[in-house]
């Protein structure tokens, strides 16, 4: 094991972070590709460097600690542009409250309503074609509606 240890080369690091990167393909978490990236540069930093094989496990196990908070900080900053549309894997949500014009009358308590390019179904109150209604709550792909 250690003549192992003592026989890591520069090129022995690049493999192992591309392996390592691979990995996160097969299995995707986002974790083994840290790793990889910390073995790249433990290799890249051998080319220049040449540390004994001593130091260049404690360099991949400061770049791998030092990645979590990076990965951290970028997950936070990707995060963020969801924020900026709560709605988006939601659409339904985001009609709660709206009001719309019934497309077909609401008969024994079901009709549809046309929103944009799309024709929804509606449960609530009878109610004649061409009255206003508000959303109340969505299920699904049916909304329930109240007379506005």
């Amino acid at each position: 094991m250690a003549q192992m240890f003592t026989t890591l080369g520069n090129w022995n690091w690049l493999i192992f972070g591309f392996i390592l990167m691979a990995l996160e393909l097969l299995a995707p978490g986002v974790f083994m590709f840290w790793l990889g990236l910390a073995a790249l540069l433990v290799g890249l930093l051998s080319f220049v460097v040449n540390p004994s094989w001593q130091a260049q496990l404690i360099m991949f196990s400061v770049f791998a600690v030092a990645a979590v908070p990076l990965w951290r900080r970028f997950a936070l900053k990707s995060g963020a542009a969801s924020e900026s549309n709560p709605f988006l894997n939601r659409r339904t949500d985001a009609l709660v409250g709206r009001e719309f014009t019934l497309e077909k009358p609401i008969v024994d308590g079901s009709g549809t309503v046309r929103i944009d390019d799309t024709i929804w179904r509606v449960a609530g109150p009878d109610a004649p074609a061409g009255s206003r209604v508000r959303v109340v709550r969505a299920d699904g792909a049916s909304l329930t509606v109240a007379m506005a």
